[in-house]
């Protein structure tokens, strides 16, 4: 009944009059190529809205016979299962993504350009080929193979963006191994956790890293980790620099090996429903979340939005400046260009390396048709004025994208105006980890429909989108906010977390029976569109990086001097959102300030440098309920100095507690403007 109504919902969503015969901005050409891979019927971009809304079973069916190259064909399109989070698709399907991705493409033009490697080093850029990569990728493959790597096996990968990286991955997918992509910016700590919930049997890593001008020591990084990792049996390391690293008994070196190794490797013919790669998220709880996605579902998801969101034509190229241990790394650096035959940037620096112009200079040199950021870096390039931007050719973008956050007005318009200079579509894209793709965004959309500064917009093709009020119900109609979930499965969509089926359910689908609950806000305009308003758990969004406060709260509790502490998140000019830390230290306790950098310095090494709290306050008590739950949403109203709206307070043991804090933060207010 619930799904039933969710779809009348979106149905007449879509009965709006519209101008007659207009074509899907992000499918023109598709449209005229009768029999296409994902050809859009008559009646286009609204058809397939109103059929992927309508039988979702069939048009991914159809979609999915037509964009992947199979081994067997599926049966079953798919089947719905309960509870609601166990959905599977294209059952009896057999294929191997990395056939997808590489050799169906080497067949027709082996030498077109698949990777783009924009190196750390200013004007460094390095062409791939499909057939290079695909000869990299079988070489790899080979080498975990000859090393004991089979099918089912975890690795884990922790090395900075390059080709030799996406390699990794791909080799993974081919010899049927699941991969877990550990960000190259973790700590010893972090690292050694996901490596040891993961299972993992191998790491691939560099002796160094290069990012930013510096030098990151990524082999002694993965050597403290792996002492407590008795999973791993051996550690390939591949050289990013010229500097020799200590090698031990299980270290291999990776390009000695490959060069070593044949040429062509047999793939592994996969279940539809077989394990790809697990990606560690936050979870509120503190400990990191190994989030499953499977083979077809996911890979044809992200091929499929990588493709009309971005109106992604053969020949532009595509460029996605995120790091491959991220979401947006896996779709839209990885499988979904790759999938598509497209080329795809891979960005090794940062955006202030060596100056504020540098994304805009790669934009030049590279010739960049779509150009997909965070946020965090917008409102940072805009705080250095527009001249960095203007001294570099921009013509070749079409299309603008944002990711990781909501972007705010003020940035979005910089980006539009400024970058984009006023004629470039720019779709602000909301996913998660665990959507596997873009769910909501402006684009696909009919031709010249509006773009709302900063707004989300429409749901993607399948999606179905609905706001729940605070008693389980569906709230009807627009100009309406509420918590968003979504009432359909979709192919991207996640599998389970890793090791903790239950943890899945209740994460996701338990707050509202029947729906995916994304754990965000969002307002539903008066035109029906989407607006994301943040999250409404206890999950921070710093620099795009989801990160739950239990985690900074865990690692500062190992402070001996810190019995208590309360993080939240706080509006932040550059990065979005920052953590703001509320301390009770031991009676008697000198060096406050000494105290409080110890506690920087163990979530640096615990977590990573971007989860250190921009404040810390040390206070008397935190406030809590009568069963000693913490109240921190009266913390996140002292931080956003809105302590006239307080709410209710009765539940609190101590109600005067909440005067003691803002007292408190009010002086620290002083002190640090002084």
């Amino acid at each position: 009944m619930a799904l039933a109504a969710a779809r009348a919902r979106a149905l007449r969503a879509l009965s709006r009059p519209r101008p007659p015969g207009r074509v899907p901005v992000a499918a023109r050409s598709r449209c005229s190529q009768a029999g296409a891979p994902g050809a859009l019927p008559p009646g286009g971009y609204r058809a397939w809205l109103e059929r992927a809304v309508r039988d979702p079973a069939g048009f991914w069916a159809d979609v999915a016979r037509g964009w992947l190259r199979w081994d067997s064909p599926f049966h079953t399109a798919c089947r719905p299962g309960a509870p609601a989070g166990s959905a599977r698709w294209f059952l009896g399907g057999r294929l191997n993504v990395s056939v997808n991705c590489l050799d169906q493409h080497v067949e027709k033009s082996p030498n077109r350009v698949a990777l783009i490697w924009e190196r750390d080093e200013p004007g460094t850029a390095v062409p791939v080929t499909y057939r290079e990569l695909l000869d990299l990728t079988c070489r790899l493959a080979n080498t975990l193979k000859k090393y004991g790597i089979q099918k089912g096996d975890r690795v884990a990968i922790y090395m900075s963006v390059s080709p030799l990286s996406v390699a990794a991955m791909l080799a993974c997918a081919r010899i049927g191994a699941v991969h877990t992509v550990i960000f190259a910016g973790f700590s010893a700590e972090s690292l050694a956790g996901r490596i040891m919930d993961s299972g993992s049997k191998a790491v691939i890593t560099y002796n160094q890293g290069v990012r930013g001008g510096r030098t990151i020591e990524l082999k002694a990084t993965v050597d403290e980790a792996v002492k407590s990792c008795p999973s791993i049996k051996h550690v390939f390391v591949a050289q990013r620099t010229d500097n020799k690293v200590q090698m031990g008994d299980r270290d291999i070196p990776l390009e000695e090996e490959m060069a070593k190794a044949d040429s062509v490797c047999t793939p592994e013919s996969m279940d539809s429903e077989d394990m790809l790669f697990m990606l560690y998220t936050s979870g509120s709880t503190g400990k990191p979340k190994g989030i499953i996605h499977t083979q077809a579902g996911y890979l044809l998801y992200a091929a499929v939005t990588h493709k009309y969101v971005f109106d992604y034509q053969q020949g532009d190229v595509f460029g996605c400046v995120a790091d491959i241990g991220w979401i947006t790394g896996h779709s839209y650096v990885v499988y979904g260009p790759l999938c598509n035959g497209a080329t795809s940037v891979l960005f090794e620096s940062t955006p202030v390396y060596p100056d504020p112009g540098r994304y805009w200079e790669v934009v030049q040199r590279l010739k960049i048709n779509q150009f997909y950021g965070a946020p965090t870096a917008i409102r940072l390039l805009l705080n250095y004025g527009e001249e960095w931007v203007k001294r570099y050719d921009r013509s070749s973008l079409k299309v603008l994208g944002s990711v990781g956050e909501p972007i705010n007005k003020e940035a979005w318009q910089w980006f539009y105006q400024v970058v984009g200079e006023g004629r470039c579509a720019l779709v602000d894209t909301w996913w998660q980890t665990e959507t596997g793709g873009i769910c909501i965004a402006p684009r696909p959309s009919e031709e010249k429909a509006e773009i709302v500064p900063a707004m989300a917009m429409r749901p993607f093709f399948g999606i179905v989108p609905v706001l729940m009020d605070e008693n389980g119900e569906v709230i009807e109609g627009n100009d309406v906010s509420g918590a968003l979930c979504i009432a359909q499965p979709w192919p991207g969509m996640a599998r389970t977390i890793h090791g903790d089926h239950q943890r899945f359910i209740d994460a996701y689908f338990k707050a509202y029976p029947g729906y995916y609950f994304t754990g965000d806000g969002a307002y539903r305009s008066q035109k029906g569109y989407y607006q994301i308003t943040g999250r409404m758990d206890d999950i921070i969004n710093i620099s795009g990086h989801r990160l739950g406060t239990a985690e900074i709260e865990d690692a500062m509790a190992d402070h001996p001097e810190v019995p208590e502490t309360a993080v939240v998140g706080y509006p932040h000019k550059i990065k979005g959102e920052g953590a703001f830390a509320f301390i009770v230290l031991k009676e008697q306790t000198a060096c406050v300030d000494h105290i409080k950098e110890e506690l920087k310095t163990i979530v640096a090494s615990k977590i990573a440098k971007y989860a250190v709290p921009d404040h810390i306050l040390v206070v008397k008590r935190l406030p809590k309920t009568r069963s000693g739950k913490i109240m921190r949403r009266l913390l996140r109203k002292v931080v956003t100095e809105q302590s006239g709206n307080m709410g209710d307070v009765t539940t609190l043991d101590d109600p005067s507690v909440v005067k003691e804090i803002l007292d408190a933060y009010q002086k620290y207010k002083e002190k640090s403007s002084s």
